[in-house]
């Protein structure tokens, strides 16, 4: 037991080495790639852990599951967010909220009406972030335009670029197999459908400058 347990961490280690390479120079210094530990987390995700501090996590038992190809391409779309400055920050806007609502309420007891509108200000302010983060648009538009960073990054680390169009619509099929959860499921199909468009004018703009070009995708 103990030796399939220290197996098992090697491997992570391993693994989490080896993606340490694939992050461009200069965002090594400040983005550091972790095993996920929360119950049930999603296979990859960021978060901001300090200031200029990014810190990416990973769910090993799902990520060994994927072909080497497929890992390096979704690693590259978080590294996108990360350049895109698309990772959440830390979530105060629960609890603006919280003290918003908390203070109107107070404000009604004893009306006072400028701490009433400062109280409901801020429960406005906080409800305007907090839909902005899960507008539903605005969440499946940033990740494709990670996923262009991806395309883009994978080429830079000595991908061709219909491999790398290739290996990342392999991983978005992956996913939408393996994902029960419909509204996730939807945003990785949405992605999927950008990335065919994508790919089909980068084959037009390949064979205008050589129509002898192959572009398998």
């Amino acid at each position: 037991m103990t030796s399939y347990a220290a197996s098992t961490a090697r491997a992570e280690m391993s693994e989490l080495r080896r993606l340490k390479t694939l992050l461009p120079p200069e965002l090594q210094s400040w983005v550091t790639i972790e095993v996920a530990t929360a119950v049930n987390p999603p296979l990859i995700t960021s978060e901001e852990i300090g200031r200029d501090e990014i810190e990416i996590q990973i769910d090993m038992p799902k990520w060994d599951q994927l072909a080497i190809d497929q890992r390096n391409l979704l690693f590259w779309h978080e590294v996108g967010r990360v350049q895109a400055d698309t990772v959440p920050r830390d979530g105060w806007e629960m609890a603006a909220l919280a003290i918003g609502l908390g203070g109107a309420v107070g404000e009604l007891w004893v009306q006072d009406g400028l701490l009433l509108l400062l109280a409901m200000g801020l429960s406005g302010f906080a409800g305007w972030r907090l839909y902005n983060k899960n507008n539903g648009e605005k969440v499946l538009k940033e990740a494709i335009e990670a996923d262009e960073r991806a395309i883009a990054l994978a080429t830079r680390f000595g991908y061709t670029l219909p491999n790398a169009y290739k290996s990342l619509g392999s991983a978005l099929k992956t996913l939408i197999e393996q994902t029960p959860k419909k509204k996730l499921r939807q945003r990785y199909e949405g992605r999927l459908a950008a990335l065919k468009k994508s790919a089909a004018k980068a084959k037009e703009r390949m064979q205008q400058r050589s129509p002898a070009a192959e572009f398998d995708y």
